[in-house]
């Protein structure tokens, strides 16, 4: 039997604990508190330490999931968590002012797991707000220099993040599809 991780991460409101919670073949573990920050202002409660759940492949296989904390002051948890993952899935919020700004400092904090594993982007909430476009984030990631996959995604919808995953895995294995 195979065990894999991967890290979700984003900021607070992305839909990390909501994508988790769409995948997981179990309930979610989730450590949610009240939100006693700037935090109330989009959210009720957020998540202070990880998020787990876990996906069961055929063959035995495992994918454990795991959530970050999405506010900067729970960065300690980053590192921790990432220890042993085979990737990276950035949510970002296409709601918030400045999604790009977003995006650019996840990942600028995880540029050297990214650099040993990889990267794929879900954008939430394009239904709310469809400014800036799939096509602004293309050239957002090329002006930055990458080129992760990227899709426009509902985190309520297991197709929509199981496609997300699914990109991310074939980017570190493009055989995969073989």
């Amino acid at each position: 039997m195979s065990n894999y991780k991967i890290i979700f991460t984003g900021p607070v409101g992305a839909g990390k604990t909501t994508a988790i919670s769409s995948l997981s073949d179990i309930p979610v573990i989730a450590t949610d508190e009240s939100a006693s920050d700037m935090t109330v202002n989009r959210k009720q409660t957020t998540t202070v330490a990880m998020d787990y759940g876990l996906m069961k492949l055929d063959a035995g296989e495992r994918i454990h999931l795991y959530g970050t904390p999405g506010q900067e002051r729970f960065n300690f948890m980053w590192e921790i968590l990432s220890k042993g993952g085979i990737g990276l899935v950035l949510l970002l919020d296409n709601t918030r002012t400045d999604p790009f700004q977003d995006m650019r400092f996840f990942i600028s904090s995880f540029e050297d797991f990214i650099a040993k594993t990889n990267l794929a982007i879900g954008v939430t909430r394009m239904d709310l707000d469809q400014t800036p476009s799939m096509a602004d984030y293309h050239d957002e990631l090329g002006r930055i220099g990458i080129k992760p996959p990227i899709f426009e995604i509902d985190a309520r919808k297991r197709n929509d993040v199981n496609q997300l995953v699914e990109g991310l895995l074939y980017s570190l294995d493009p055989w995969l599809g073989e």
